[in-house]
Formats: C-alpha cells, structure tokens, sequence
C-alpha cells in the first residue's frame, strides 16, 4: 500500500540513480564543478523530488506534470552523461552501468505517467 511518495518503487529507484550519478561526478575534473558537475547533479535531483512534490499535490493531473518534468530531468541527465563521455571523462563501463539504470527508471517514470492517465 502507497501511503507517500516513499513508497514509490519509482521514487526509490530515482533515490538510487542520484547515488550512481554524484559518484559518477566524483571523476570529472575539478574544472567541470560549475560546468557539467553542476548540472548533472541538479539534473538527477530533480527527478526524486518532483516524483515526491507532484505526488504531495491535490490532482491527478498535477501529479502527471511533475512526473513529466521527472521524465525531462531523466532525458538532460542522460544528455550529460554523453556529454561527459565525448569528452572521454567517464569510461565505457561506468556509462554502461548508468544507461542500465536509467533505462529501468526511465520505464518506469512512463509507466507511472501512463497509470495516472488511465485515471483521469
């Protein structure tokens, strides 16, 4: 049973993914702190915590909002990570274990999104 948005399994994967994503940072260069560092981590962030907002909100509707701008921090992190990964900071193995987890939220930020639809 959800009683809150800790409950969520997607809420908890997000929790997950910003772990991976703040030790990822831990390997960039100390120029990239206010670059990609910084946007990365406000990228990853955001998707725990509009999952949490827009499940605290009144409507159905609203919750649907913040779970699609939880679906567009996802879609700029992985953005970021290519980025990061052009730029030969990251190697194969660390972005491959980011795109696993990704993938799973990702799937699952849309399967929330479709579920509250089904309710309106």
């Amino acid at each position: 049973m959800v009683t809150s948005y800790e409950d969520l399994e997607v809420w908890r994967r997000g929790i997950m993914l910003v772990k991976l994503v703040y030790n990822l940072t831990d390997q960039l260069p100390s120029k990239e702190r206010f670059r990609l560092i910084d946007q990365m981590c406000r990228a990853v962030t955001s998707i725990p915590a509009n999952i949490a907002e827009g499940s605290s909100r009144k409507s159905t509707k609203e919750f649907m909002r913040y779970v699609s701008i939880a679906i567009g921090s996802l879609a700029e992190l992985k953005t970021h990570v290519i980025i990061a990964r052009e730029l030969n900071y990251f190697d194969d193995v660390a972005v491959h274990s980011f795109r696993i987890e990704a993938a799973v939220l990702g799937k699952q930020l849309n399967a929330l999104y479709t579920a509250l639809g089904r309710k309106l």
